[in-house]
């Protein structure tokens, strides 16, 4: 998925989003442990997608955080 369509997603969106990818993430993780699929490519790219959601979920929160402090 691209970064700006992340990027642009609100924090509601952005948790249905992970939850989505966890839920795909053990289907595909249980497919690969059983033989039935050589999706470990899309299993690098959903963890990747979801290290950059919970980054950018974090960086709202500092820059929330941050204004309500000044």
């Amino acid at each position: 998925m691209k970064k700006d369509k992340l990027r642009g997603l609100d924090p509601a969106e952005m948790q249905t989003k992970l939850r989505e990818i966890d839920e795909q993430g053990f289907r595909i993780k249980f497919q690969l442990a059983v033989g039935q699929t050589d999706g470990l490519r899309k299993l690098r790219e959903m963890r990747k997608d979801r290290a950059r959601l919970l980054t950018y979920l974090r960086e709202r929160e500092l820059r929330k955080t941050a204004g309500d402090n000044k």
